[in-house]
Parts: C-alpha cells; sequence; structure tokens
C-alpha cells in the first residue's frame, strides 16, 4: 500500500519528521475493535495496540486512535505492531455518548466529504437533517446530502427543494453557498454516478446517517462488492436495525477511501454554537433586526424572527428545532464546565495527597 493512496499529505509528513529517524512507520486507522486495531500500512494491512504511555497519557477516550487517525507505529521482530503517538488530525466528529454521561466520543477522523444519507420514505425527517448538518460543519468537514430511495418519493423535486432550503449558509463575504443535495435509489443502480466526483483518490468521505437509510447499500454499491451486511428495513416505520456494527475505512476502486458509520439512534451534539450559527444562517440574519439585542424569539415584542413566522417567510418547526438545539448546546456547556471543574478538583485532591506522602515536596 502506498501512503499517498491512503490520504497522505505534505502536512502530515511535517508531523511526523520527528519520528522517522527514531525509526518509526506511520499507519492508518481502518477498524477498531475492543483492544485494539487494523492500520493500513505500507507493508499492508496489520493488526496493532496501543503503547503503554499512549494510554497513560490520554485524558479520556477521545485521546486514543479511531477510524480515519493517522499513527505512529514501531513493528518488532515478533511481528507485535504498536502506535506510540495520533498525528494531527485535520477534521473530527464528535458526539456526546448515549445516556446520562456527559462525554465525548469521537466518530471518526481525517475526514473530506460527508455524505449525509437520508431516505425518501416515511422516515424522512429535516429536522434531522439540520441536526448532522451542525454535526458535519462543526467537524471540519465539507456536507454533502444524498436524498437515497428516490424510487419511493412521489414528488422528488419538492423534497429536494426543502432540503436545499435548510441547507444553505453564507461564508465570510457573506455570500450564500447551499449544500449539494444529490438524489438517487442505491438499491435500483440509479444515480450513483452523481457520487463519483466526490471520490477522487486519495480524499476519505464518510457516510453518516440514521439506522435503515441505505449507508451500507451505498458503500457496497461503490465498492462493488459486499463489504457491509444489509438488511431490510422494518414495515410501518422504514427504519432498519444496526447492520452495521461498526465503523470502517474501505478502499474504494476509484482510488478514494470510505467510512460507513453505524447508524445512531441517539445524536446528541458534542459541540457546535458556531456551526449552530452556520445551520440557521436565515433566523441568526432575521434576529439582526429584533428589538433586543438576547431576544429568545418566544414573545418579546418587535421580534424580527416571529415576524418572519407570522408572514410564511419562516418555518416555525425550523424555528423551534432551532430554539431546542441552542438549549441543548447550552446545557451541554453547562454539564461539560461542570465535568472540568469536577477534573481540577480530583487532580488538586491526588496532589495534594502525594504531598502528603511525601513532606519533603512541602518545601
Amino acid at each position: 500500500m502506498n501512503l499517498k493512496q491512503l490520504g497522505w499529505s505534505d502536512a502530515l509528513a511535517a508531523s511526523f519528521a520527528p519520528y522517522h529517524p527514531q525509526g518509526f512507520g506511520a499507519g492508518r486507522v481502518a477498524v477498531e475493535y475492543r483492544d485494539r486495531y487494523l492500520l493500513y500500512t505500507e507493508q499492508g494491512e496489520q493488526f496493532a495496540e496501543v503503547s503503554g504511555k499512549l494510554r497513560h497519557l490520554a485524558t479520556g477516550i477521545p485521546d486514543l486512535p479511531v477510524v480515519g487517525d493517522w499513527v505512529v507505529i514501531q513493528s518488532s521482530a515478533d511481528q507485535s505492531t504498536i502506535i506510540h503517538a495520533i498525528l494531527p488530525r485535520t477534521s473530527k466528529f464528535s458526539r456526546k455518548v448515549a445516556g446520562s454521561t456527559t462525554e465525548e466520543q469521537v466518530l471518526a477522523t481525517n475526514v473530506d466529504t460527508v455524505f449525509l444519507v437520508s431516505g425518501l420514505d416515511s422516515d424522512f425527517n429535516l429536522r434531522r437533517i439540520e441536526r448532522y448538518l451542525i454535526l458535519v460543519w462543526e467537524s471540519g468537514a465539507t456536507p454533502v446530502i444524498v436524498l437515497n430511495k428516490a424510487d419511493l418519493c412521489p414528488d422528488l423535486e419538492a423534497r429536494i427543494a426543502e432540503v436545499a432550503a435548510i441547507s444553505a449558509k453564507r461564508n465570510s463575504e457573506g455570500t450564500a453557498i447551499g449544500v449539494p443535495v444529490l438524489a438517487l435509489s442505491a438499491a435500483q443502480h440509479q444515480g450513483l454516478e452523481a457520487l463519483q466526483l466526490y471520490l477522487q483518490p486519495g480524499t476519505t468521505i464518510a457516510l453518516l446517517g440514521s439506522s435503515g437509510v441505505g449507508k451500507s447499500t451505498i458503500a457496497n454499491q461503490l465498492k462493488g462488492e459486499l463489504v457491509q451486511t444489509v438488511q431490510a428495513v422494518r414495515s410501518g416505520d422504514d427504519r432498519g436495525k444496526h447492520t452495521t456494527t461498526h465503523r470502517q475505512l474501505i478502499l474504494l476502486p476509484s482510488g478514494a477511501l470510505i467510512i460507513d458509520t453505524p447508524g445512531m439512534r441517539e445524536l446528541t451534539l458534542w459541540s457546535g454554537t458556531e456551526a449552530l450559527s452556520e445551520a440557521f444562517t436565515d433566523i441568526e440574519e432575521l434576529a439582526q433586526h429584533c428589538r433586543f439585542r438576547d431576544c429568545q424569539h418566544e414573545h418579546e415584542p418587535n421580534c424580527a424572527v416571529q415576524q418572519a413566522v407570522a408572514a410564511g417567510q419562516l418555518d416555525s418547526k425550523r424555528l423551534l428545532n432551532y430554539q431546542k438545539l441552542q438549549r441543548e448546546l447550552q446545557h451541554l456547556v453547562r454539564k461539560q464546565d461542570q465535568r472540568a471543574s469536577l477534573a481540577e478538583k480530583e487532580r488538586w485532591k491526588k496532589i495534594h495527597k502525594s504531598m502528603r506522602n511525601h513532606p519533603k515536596l512541602k518545601r
């Protein structure tokens, strides 16, 4: 395998330069298992484990390798391979772990483009697309919305227009930029050629979306063989089972790489205040004309946002989703601050305990 085929860049080479004279090699994480990793390297596929030092220095799970990471490795005579460091990430997809725990879960790293997949069946949900867009923009990757199961949609053009309306953002110059919206039917082998533009050699694509939208079907079609098991969605709600159980970096015939991710029943944002503004530029711009700078867009007088809703210029459901996501992120920031404070207290407790056990350190 050639590292350049896997996405190796000049920036990565510069970061790796200090390790090269010491005899280290480089590899990319293709699959993450419970306690070991499958890597793509110049010598081919290798299984590897994290060094004790790297695990000790990690402040949490996000500091350990995930699918997409470039890692510094060393192989020994007994054929074992150890991961000693992670090279800087160019993009990172994170969500809050499912449940009540306030902890970050990194889904994938070093992704260039995200195919945000949504099914055009009864499970189609604009609000869910808005949430995923925040995740993608916050990651640093470029989103492309893929509307799958086009053969099941009686009014395809109307659906595409709906999605295009919620996915525009503005760049630093204030110019409106629309996210590409592609419609296809992977199971029927229709429209997949539209994806080829993004499948350039050495680029990394991630497939994101809920269960049953057809991510694994798309991955299989692009690969040209069965690389992920596909199951039928449930009748009645068009939702699928978790057919993909782990993230995997897949090499495509085009020379691109694609990461298929398990469908997520729960997608709670980990960060994204800036991305929220990018995903809802229409509301943010309207808010500039509200009477009060801290307007909550609920019952305040002269609220430009509520006036736009009343005039039919803004979908009330879009506003409600914006407010919901805003509250969610504010709550998350408070929880993260509390967690950081507790961690700092715990750190000082350990320091004081160490000083009591070693009186000479008090001097």
